[in-house]
């Protein structure tokens, strides 16, 4: 199993993927996979999420992970089906200590200082800025960033296509994550062209 680093430098953009018919799911990972996106998160917004994880696992060359795992319950189910990395939008112990018990590369979210130095004693160092615009933009993460050298970022959260390279400008900052790749109503071509120009997208 790759660690939370190898899967946050496989793609510059993780697509957040909110999945409302599972069967639209495999042949979705299989267009974002052909346009260079291979790491997939799939939200749990939705009652098709699990099942969108199965699927999607199917699909060559995809590291499918759930996002937005808030709770004990939800880790159990999407380790049940397949998960392959977690994705949370804050960070508590209850939820992270499972977690990093079980070897399962793990992105919490932080959105301070204090979040962060809560994840260090927990023993992580790779975290998910969320939300990323609303709670101050890139000078937030710059400013966050500096006193923790050590520390790795994913921001999600508002991200644009337009904004996505200046986010990748800096060295703290691994992939982002965005919708932009997968708009409501776009065909499966449009989604791997859409792919294809984010995977373009230098860090």
């Amino acid at each position: 199993m790759p660690d939370i680093e190898t899967i946050m430098r496989t793609s510059a953009v993780i697509p957040v993927l909110v999945i409302d018919d599972a069967a639209t799911a495999r042949p979705l990972a299989e267009a974002l996979v052909a346009g260079g996106l291979r790491v997939l998160e799939v939200t749990l917004r939705t009652p098709a999420a699990l099942d969108a994880i199965r699927e999607m696992k199917q699909v060559p060359r995809a590291i499918v992970g759930a996002g937005t795992v808030v709770s004990t319950d939800q880790f159990a189910q999407v380790m049940d089906a397949g998960a392959e990395f977690i994705v949370s939008p804050g960070l508590t112990d209850r939820l992270a200590d499972p977690i990093i018990a079980s070897g399962v590369p793990y992105l919490p979210g932080i959105a301070t200082a204090g979040d962060i130095m809560r994840g260090l004693d927990l023993g992580l160092t790779h975290f998910k800025f969320f939300p990323a615009e609303t709670s101050g933009g890139i000078k937030a993460l710059k400013a966050l960033a500096a006193p923790f050298y050590q520390c790795r970022f994913c921001p999600t959260g508002g991200i644009t296509e337009t904004s996505a390279p200046e986010w990748l400008a800096f060295e703290k900052v691994l992939c982002v994550g965005g919708s932009w790749a997968t708009p409501a109503g776009a065909s499966m071509a449009d989604v791997e062209a859409k792919a294809r120009a984010a995977s373009a997208i230098h860090r």
